[in-house]
């Protein structure tokens, strides 16, 4: 069984930054492709990020220039680097694995809470 484990939210103000970090166990993490996501209150959850097995990546249009998604397959963990936060990134952030573009998010985090303040 994988289990991932969030870590690295706060209340921050609006310029501030935040490292999100997600640890994984029970897995072969090199062989997953990792992704973060969050859920703003009262919205539905949204993609925020992946990076692949090959180490690509993708980001939200929303993202794109202030966040960094990356990973350390010796420490079997994927990072989220945030810079410039906005209050509008206010959610609770899930990290999650998946085996290939072809599957769904099988395993997801307990998630992290960061709130940004204006």
């Amino acid at each position: 069984q994988v289990q991932l484990v969030e870590s690295g939210g706060g209340l921050v103000q609006a310029g501030d930054s935040l490292r999100l970090s997600c640890t994984t166990s029970g897995g072969i993490f090199g062989s997953y492709d990792m992704g973060w996501f969050r859920q703003p209150p009262g919205k539905e959850r949204e993609f925020v990020a992946t990076i692949r097995r090959s180490g690509s990546k993708d980001y939200a249009d929303s993202v794109k220039g202030r966040f960094t998604i990356s990973r350390d397959n010796a420490q079997n963990t994927v990072y989220l680097q945030m810079n410039s936060l906005k209050p509008e990134d206010t959610a609770d952030y899930y990290c999650a694995a998946r085996s290939s573009v072809y599957t769904s998010w099988k395993y997801w985090g307990q998630g992290t809470q960061v709130t940004v303040s204006s």
